[in-house]
């Protein structure tokens, strides 16, 4: 009863958070749209130069980051709890460099294909990186720590220098700016990539919730699961291949944006959830809040200059491993 009594209020004021960071993102940029204004052009919006800035760069950048901010935490949570790994993440398990490699790989095919060809490719590349982990994984029944970590990074170090190798041998207007995208940014996002990416978040959260007792009786171990009636192979493969999905979109329209599945899982297990309901939940709604914040600083920080947004999480990311290695015995 105190455990429902706290999920709630708890709930309410994270979705207030993220509505409140919503708002105030829309108002923040370079050029000067105050929230009165931007009130006042919600109503109705005489002021041509303020509906452009607003519905045709803002909104959908910052919705873009919501949706990414949320798909990625809600991955990393499903990547720890399915393979019992609180160090598990789609970044440091290759599933973002997979999916890089696939989405760098599209930007070759003409440009009427890189519609379909980029999410596509990404997604291919994705569940590629996750095949060669998994061939690690399954001898040690996914408990050594130490062994996931390194098939992770070697995993992706190996895409990753694939994909420096077309980059480096390809042409110099065309690399650097698939190596900004790469480096994490929400400058493209428009309203074709929110109405792709928001069915395949909203798909990852709803059979993520519908798979959350399943989950649940994993963490225990995978005989007591098996016990239960789960079929752990089958709940594992599909989790993963969600994951490498959710990844493989956001990398194609966001690029590579790391640690957020590391680190919001942990900040909200720690809080406020440990079902894997509840964690899936939480990590929903305050990934998203974060990855708002995140490019509105990326945005905000530096006069006339954009900060690709994946170098913050990783700075961000970086020192919170370090600091979670050095508390885990």
């Amino acid at each position: 009863m105190r455990v429902k009594s706290r999920y709630i209020p708890a709930l309410i004021a994270c979705s207030i958070l993220a509505l409140i960071s919503i708002f105030v993102a829309l108002g923040l940029g370079v050029t000067g749209v105050s929230h009165q204004q931007l009130l006042s052009c919600l109503q109705r919006c005489d002021n041509q130069l303020h509906q452009t800035i607003l519905f045709d760069i803002r909104l959908p950048r910052v919705i873009a980051g919501f949706l990414a901010g949320a798909g990625l935490a809600v991955a990393g949570a499903l990547m720890q709890n399915v393979t019992r790994n609180p160090l598990a993440d789609p970044y440091l398990f290759g599933i973002v460099a997979g999916a890089g490699l696939g989405a760098t790989l599209a930007t070759l095919l003409p440009p009427h294909w890189q519609v379909i060809g980029l999410p596509l490719s990404a997604f291919i590349g994705a569940l590629f990186a996750v095949a060669m982990v998994v061939a690690v994984l399954t001898h040690n029944n996914w408990r050594r720590v130490e062994h996931l970590l390194l098939a992770g990074v070697a995993v992706s170090f190996l895409l990753s220098s694939i994909t420096s190798f077309i980059l480096y041998t390809g042409d110099a207007f065309s690399s650097n700016r698939v190596i900004f995208w790469l480096m994490g940014s929400l400058a493209s996002a428009d309203s074709d990539a929110i109405w792709v990416m928001l069915p395949v978040v909203l798909l990852a959260i709803t059979v993520s919730l519908i798979l959350s007792r399943q989950l649940d009786a994993l963490l225990l171990s995978d005989e007591s699961a098996k016990t239960l009636g789960v079929n752990v192979d089958a709940l594992r493969l599909s989790v993963l291949i969600l994951c490498a999905l959710v990844c493989a979109i956001i990398v194609s329209f966001c690029g590579g944006i790391g640690f957020v599945g590391l680190m919001i899982p942990h900040v909200v297990r720690n809080l406020l959830a440990i079902t894997s309901f509840k964690l899936i939940v939480f990590s929903a709604l305050i990934g998203g809040s974060f990855l708002v914040w995140v490019d509105v600083l990326a945005r905000t920080l530096l006069d006339g200059q954009e900060i690709p947004i994946g170098v913050i999480t990783s700075a961000l990311g970086s020192i919170f491993f370090l600091v979670l290695m050095r508390r885990m015995r």
